[in-house]
C-alpha cells in the first residue's frame, strides 16, 4: 500500500534520495522509510505523512452532525502541527534530539515529507514488538530483540536488546534532551510518549514528536498551546495526531498549567511502561477526559509506591523506592527536574557512568581520555553486546581522529568486534573505512612525511589483531583494504612494525588467493628479507618462508618422516597446505637462503627449519644438486655448537636417505622395463657373425659360388650389392704346346662366401678353419682325357683348392666330368700332368728329399688380383692359371702314377692356410 503511495510523492527528497519501497517502522501519523542519499550514499530515514490518513470514517461523523468545513479546518490544524514538528527539529540541535537532514516538504497530493538521521525503530514499535513476543511465549522478559528487515535491495536484521543497561542509557539521554528543552529552548514537550522517542543506528534514544511543544507559562513567551483544544479529542481525527492523555500530566488536565515539570511526570509514566507487561502506561483513559479525572480522584487508581505504580511486574528497587516517587507525584514542586534526574542513585553504576563519560568524552582532557581508554578494556565484558556494538563502538571510532589515542582506541575497537555477534558486518561497515582513512590516505602536502610514532603505534595494534581482521571481512575486502596496510607495515623503517607485519602471515594466507600471495605478498617479503640488516627480521623472514612453504605451528615439532623410521602424519597431506608452488620454492626461496652471509646460530637454525619443510616439497634431484650443498655449507658454521651441528647432520642424512631411496627405486623401475622388453623380443640375441650371414643369404651353394655359375635357388651372394663383379686378369703360365693343344682351367679357389667386409675376428675364424682342412687327391679324375696336352711348368704351381668344412655340392670339372665331393677335397687334375722329378730343372728340383720347399722358398707365377674398386665389385678369391706343354712323353702312364704317389706324400704335409697365404 505504501509503495504505491510513495510513487505519487514528488519532492526534492524523492529526487535526491533512494527510498526503500516499504516502511521500516511507524511513529504516530508518520511512516518511516530507509533511504540513502544518491550523491554521497549516506543513510537517512525519510518520514512521510499521507493526507489521506486524516479522512474520517463513516461512523465518526456523528450521524451526519459533522460539519464538513470544521473537519477540513481540523485537518489543516493537524497538518500545521506536523509541519511545526519538522521545523522544530531544524531549530533544535542537540545530541539527544533527532537530527534533521532535509526540511519538511509538501508532496503533490498534499502530504508531508522530511528526512532525519537514520533511525532503527521508535520506542513505541519496540515495545509493541516485545508485547507480541511475550504473548507468543518467545523471549519473554526484557532480553527480547526487535527485528526489522530493510527493503533497499539488501535484507538486514537489526537487533535491539531492551535490558536494564539499555533502559538506563536511554533514560539518561532523554533526560539530557529534556534538560536542553527546558533550560536552553524554554520549551515544554507536552506529549512525551513512546511514539516521540526514536532509537537511532547507534542505539541512542532521541526525542522527537514536537508537534505540541510550547513555551511554558513562566517563560518570556506565552504558551502557544490551547489546552482546551488539544485535551478534547476529536473523533473525526485519528488518535495518532492528537495529544495522548495516558501520558499527560495532571498539571494540564486538572490545573491547566503548562510547566517543565509536566514533562517529568510524563517521563515517570514512560519508565513504568518500559517495565510493565504489556508495555503501556499505568493510566488508561481511552482518550477520555472524564476517565482521566476519575482515575486521579481515587488514590488506588493513581500510580504510587504503595501499589507498585500499577505495574504488573516488580520494578527495580532503585526505581520504585527512590526515583519514581519523585516523578509521579501530584505536586509539581516535589518532582525532580531533568538535571536532578540524571544524578539519581538509579544511574550510579560503573556501566552507566562509563556511557555518560563516553558521551562527554570530547570535553575531557587528553590525560582523562587516555586513562579512560586504558580502563575501558577491563569493564568491557560487563556490557551487553548490543551496547558495545551500537553505543561504544561508534563513539570510539569518532575519537580515532585523535592520533594520540589511536593505539588504545584500536585496542578497544578490536575487543568489541571480537565480542560482537555481528562483528563481521560491523567491522566491514564501520571499522574498515576508518582504517583506510587513517593509514592509506596520503596527505596533500608534497613535503616528505615525518615519522608519526602515534600512527606506527596504531599500525602495530592492527597487525597484532590481524586474526580478528581476517575473520571479519571477505577475501576481496581483505585484498583491497587490509593487504595495503600489511604492505605499509613491511615497508616501515621501524623493525618492531616489520616484525609484527611478518608475524601476521599465518592469519593472512587463508584470506588470500594463490595469485595474490605469489605476485603481491611474496615479493614484498622477499625484498624485506634480502635488504634488512636486522638479525631479528632475518629470522622472522625465514619463519615467513617456512609458512609459505607449508609449515604450520602444529607440524613445527612433528617429525618430517624423512628418516624412514616414523612418519607421524600423512605424507599425502604435506603438499595440501603449502602456499607457494614447487617451482617458486626452488627458483625463488632457496636462492634467497643461499645468499645469506651471516652465520649467526639463530639464523642458521631458522634456515634449517625452512629446509626441513622444503625437503618435503621439492624433487630429490633438486635436493641433491642444490639443497644439500647449502646445508653442508651452513652446518660447518663456526658459531654452531655440537647440538646444532647434529641437527644439521640429522636433516642431511634424512634428505640423503630420501634421495638414495627414490633414485634406487627409479633405477629398479628402469631395469625391470628393459628386462620386460628383452623377454618380449626373445631370450637370446644373435651374434654379429650370425647377423652378417643371415643378411647375406644364409647357407651358400658352394659349387655355384666357386664355379661362377648361379644355381636355381642360390643367390649371387658375392655380388648381392650390385652388378656382377668383373673378374680381374690372372697371370698365365706359358709352356710349349703340342700340335693339338688341350687347355684346361682350374676350378676357382675360394672360401665359404665371405661378407663384403670382414673384421679381424672373422678372419681369425677363417684361419682357424683352414688349419683343420685336409688335402685328399681325387681318384676319380680321368687325367688321360682331361690333360692330354698339358705339362705343368712346375709341380709347385698347381693351385690347391681348399674346401669348406661343411659338405658342398658337386664341383664340375673343366671338362664336364663329375668330381666326387668329399668332406675336404682339392682338384689336383693339373698336378697329374706334371713332369717327373728327373725332368725338373735345378731350380725346380726339391732338395729336401722330395718334399715341398717351405713357403718362403716357393715361387709362384700367380698374379694377385687388384683390390676391388667398390664392395659391389669385390672379386672372389679365385686364382686361375693355364698350363701349356710342348709335347707328351712316351712314358705318360708310368709318370702319371709316380706323380700321383709323390703328390699324395707331399700334399699331406701342406696346410690349407699356407696355400691360401701363398695365393694372396
Amino acid at each position: 500500500m505504501f509503495s504505491s503511495a510513495l510513487k505519487s510523492f514528488t519532492s526534492n527528497i524523492a529526487s535526491n534520495y533512494s527510498i526503500a519501497p516499504q516502511p521500516s517502522s511507524t511513529s504516530g501519523p508518520w511512516r518511516i522509510f530507509d533511504a540513502k542519499k544518491k550523491s554521497t550514499g549516506k543513510p537517512v530515514s525519510v518520514f512521510i505523512f499521507d493526507k489521506k490518513s486524516l479522512e474520517p470514517s463513516t461512523n465518526s461523523l456523528g450521524g451526519g452532525r459533522a460539519n464538513t468545513s470544521s473537519v477540513k479546518r481540523a485537518q489543516e490544524d493537524v497538518i500545521d502541527r506536523l509541519k511545526k514538528e519538522a521545523s522544530s527539529l531544524a531549530r533544535l540541535r542537540h545530541p539527544s534530539v533527532l537530527e534533521l537532514a532535509e526540511p519538511v516538504e509538501e508532496t503533490r497530493n498534499g502530504g508531508l515529507m522530511f528526512a532525519t538521521e537514520q533511525v532503527t525503530v521508535s520506542l513505541a514499535a519496540l515495545l509493541s514488538e516485545k508485547d507480541d513476543q511475550e504473548r507468543a511465549g518467545r523471549g519473554a522478559g526484557r532480553n527480547s530483540r526487535y527485528v526489522v528487515r530493510g527493503n533497499d535491495g539488501q535484507d538486514e536484521i537489526r537487533e535491539l536488546e531492551l535490558d536494564e543497561l539499555e533502559i538506563q542509557k536511554g533514560l539518561l539521554q532523554i533526560a539530557k534532551g529534556l534538560e536542553f528543552l527546558h533550560q536552553s529552548a524554554k520549551l515544554v514537550h507536552a506529549n512525551l510518549t513512546p511514539e516521540a522517542i526514536f532509537v537511532n543506528a547507534k542505539s541512542d534514544w532521541k526525542i522527537s514528536g514536537l508537534a505540541f511543544a510550547t513555551p511554558f507559562s513562566d517563560s518570556a513567551s506565552s504558551p502557544s498551546l490551547s489546552l482546551s483544544e488539544v485535551l478534547n479529542h476529536d473523533p473525526r481525527l485519528p488518535p495518532s495526531v492528537q495529544l495522548s492523555l495516558d501520558y499527560t500530566s495532571p498539571d494540564f488536565v486538572l490545573d491547566n498549567n503548562i510547566n517543565p515539570s509536566a514533562d517529568m511526570f510524563s517521563l515517570g509514566l514512560l519508565i513504568i511502561a518500559l517495565y510493565n507487561s504489556p508495555h503501556r502506561s499505568p493510566i488508561e483513559t481511552h482518550e477520555s477526559l472524564s476517565a482521566y479525572r476519575r482515575a486521579f480522584s481515587s488514590p488506588s487508581s493513581v500510580p504510587s509506591q504503595t501499589n507498585n505504580f500499577l505495574s504488573s511486574v516488580p520494578l527495580p528497587k532503585n526505581l520504585s523506592s527512590e526515583l519514581l516517587p519523585r516523578l509521579i507525584t501530584r505536586r509539581p514542586a516535589q518532582r525532580l527536574n531533568a538535571m536532578e534526574f540524571q544524578q539519581a542513585q538509579y544511574f550510579d553504576n560503573i556501566l552507566v557512568s562509563t556511557i555518560r563519560f563516553l558521551d562527554d568524552l570530547p570535553a575531557k582532557t587528553p590525560n582523562e581520555k587516555a586513562q579512560f581508554m586504558r580502563g575501558l578494556a577491563k569493564i568491557m565484558p560487563q556490557f551487553p553486546k548490543s551496547v558495545l556494538e551500537r553505543k561504544l563502538l561508534p563513539a570510539l571510532l569518532e575519537e580515532m581522529k585523535d592520533r594520540e589515542l589511536l593505539a588504545p582506541i584500536l585496542l578497544n575497537v578490536f575487543a568489541i568486534v571480537k565480542a560482537s555477534p555481528s562483528g563481521k558486518r560491523t567491522f566491514t561497515d564501520k571499522v574498515i573505512p576508518r582504517l583506510r582513512n587513517i593509514f592509506l590516505t596520503q596527505p596533500n602536502t608534497k613535503a616528505p612525511a615525518e615519522r608519526d610514532t602515534s600512527k606506527e603505534a596504531g599500525l602495530m595494534i592492527v597487525l597484532e589483531n590481524m586474526e580478528i581482521v581476517a575473520g571479519n571481512c571477505s577475501g576481496k575486502e581483505f585484498r583491497d583494504d587490509i593487504l595495503p596496510i600489511i604492505a605499509l607495515g613491511l615497508a616501515s623503517p621501524t623493525h618492531a612494525v616489520v616484525d609484527a607485519a611478518l608475524s601476521t602471515l599465518p592469519s593472512v594466507l587463508p584470506a588470500l588467493d594463490y595469485s595474490t600471495i605469489k605476485n603481491e605478498l611474496f615479493p614484498v617479503i622477499a625484498g624485506v628479507f634480502a635488504h634488512t640488516s636486522s638479525l631479528g627480521i632475518k629470522v622472522r623472514g625465514l619463519e615467513a618462508f617456512y609458512t609459505l612453504c607449508g609449515g604450520t605451528a602444529e607440524n613445527d615439532s612433528i617429525s618430517d618422516g624423512l628418516d624412514g623410521v616414523s612418519i607421524s602424519r600423512d605424507s599425502s597431506k604435506v603438499g595440501s597446505s603449502q602456499v607457494l608452488d614447487k617451482f617458486t620454492i626452488q627458483e625463488k626461496v632457496v636462492p634467497l637462503m643461499k645468499g645469506i652471509k651471516t652465520k649467526e646460530p639463530g639464523v642458521m637454525m631458522a634456515v634449517l627449519k625452512v629446509f626441513r619443510q622444503i625437503g618435503q616439497v621439492v624433487d630429490s634431484d633438486f635436493l641433491a644438486m642444490e639443497a644439500l650443498p647449502i646445508l653442508w655449507s651452513f652446518s660447518l658454521g663456526p658459531l654452531l655448537d655440537l647440538e646444532q651441528f647434529q641437527a644439521f647432520m640429522t636433516l642431511i642424512k634424512s634428505l640423503s636417505l630420501r634421495i638414495e631411496r627414490e633414485h634406487t627405486r627409479k633405477l629398479q623401475e628402469l631395469g625391470s622395463n628393459n628386462g620386460a622388453g628383452s623377454a618380449r623380443s626373445g631370450a637370446k640375441q644373435p651374434t654379429a657373425f650370425q647377423t652378417i650371414t643371415a643378411s647375406n643369404g644364409g647357407d651358400v651353394d658352394f659349387a655355384s659360388l666357386v664355379s661362377g655359375r648361379k644355381g636355381n635357388a642360390t643367390p649371387d651372394i658375392m655380388n648381392d650389392w650390385g652388378p656382377p663383379a668383373a673378374k680381374p686378369a690372372s697371370t698365365q703360365f706359358s709352356a710349349p704346346m703340342s700340335s693339338a693343344p688341350q687347355t684346361s682351367s682350374f676350378s676357382s679357389w675360394t672360401s665359404a662366401a665371405p661378407a663384403p667386409r670382414q673384421s679381424s675376428n672373422t678372419l681369425g675364424s677363417l684361419q682357424a678353419s683352414a688349419n683343420l682342412r685336409t688335402v685328399t687327391p681325387d681318384q676319380s679324375l680321368n687325367l688321360n682325357n682331361s690333360f692330354a696336352a698339358l705339362t705343368p711348368a712346375s709341380p709347385y704351381n698347381a693351385p690347391l683348392q681348399p674346401s669348406s668344412r661343411q659338405p658342398s655340392s658337386l664341383i664340375s670339372s673343366p671338362l664336364g666330368q663329375a668330381v666326387s665331393n668329399t668332406p675336404s677335397s682339392i682338384n689336383w687334375s693339373a698336378a697329374a700332368m706334371a713332369p717327373s722329378p728327373s725332368t725338373w730343372s735345378s731350380q725346380q728340383r726339391p732338395t729336401n728329399g722330395g718334399a715341398l720347399p717351405p713357403p718362403s722358398q716357393r715361387t709362384s707365377s700367380f698374379t694377385i688380383p687388384p683390390p676391388p674398386s667398390s664392395m659391389s665389385q669385390a672379386p672372389s678369391l679365385k686364382p686361375s692359371s693355364a698350363f701349356s706343354m710342348s709335347a707328351m712323353q712316351p712314358q705318360r702312364q708310368a709318370l702319371q702314377q709316380q706323380t700321383q704317389q709323390q703328390l699324395q706324400q707331399q700334399t699331406s704335409r701342406i696346410s690349407g692356410l699356407d696355400k691360401y697365404q701363398s695365393l694372396i
